[in-house]
């Protein structure tokens, strides 16, 4: 699995692949063969280039709180293709309005909005399923749409244009 993960506020990409406890972990272009054992409570056994620690891991608001050697991390993790979903879905027009595209390929489940409706910022557009998640993408702007360019059900392509939003002045 490929994953974005957000370390005071530095954004770096993890590959995590294997299973059963043993795995191959690849941050940036580090590559590290894991061995790892997680307890019900939270606590988690590592053995990492032969080295072996022990990591209590918490949830604190959907991040992951790592204490290890008594240091403490917090860290975001998200999956890569809600993180690109999230972060391209939609873009700034040249006079403020928001021209909503599509990040990547997927299917539209659910329009939201018709021409001539009023938006405020962070209102829901469009949700497309993609790689079996449902993705809803909101308005960045507050002011009218002014096309609507996909309907439920239809396949879109990376780029296509599903929603252009004029900004109020």
């Amino acid at each position: 699995m490929k994953f974005i993960t957000t370390v005071e506020g530095r954004a770096l990409p993890v590959e995590v692949t294997g299973g059963d406890g043993r795995y191959r972990v690849v941050i940036g272009t580090e590559v590290w063969v894991v061995d790892a054992r997680l307890a019900p409570q939270g606590i988690a056994s590592l053995l990492v280039g032969g080295i072996s620690y022990v990591a209590d891991v918490t949830d604190h608001d959907g991040a992951c709180v790592v204490d290890v050697e008594g240091e403490t991390y917090v860290i975001d993790v998200e999956e890569e293709t809600r993180h690109i979903i999230r972060t391209r879905g939609g873009a700034a027009g040249a006079s403020g309005g928001q021209v909503l595209k599509a990040p990547m390929p997927g299917r539209i489940t659910h329009v939201a909005v018709t021409p001539g409706s009023r938006v405020n910022q962070g209102d829901a557009l469009v949700v497309i399923e993609a790689m079996k998640m449902q993705n809803e993408f909101k308005a960045g702007v507050t002011g009218t749409v002014k096309e609507v360019r996909v309907e439920a059900g239809q396949a879109v392509n990376p780029g296509d244009v599903l929603v252009v939003i004029e900004a109020d002045p």
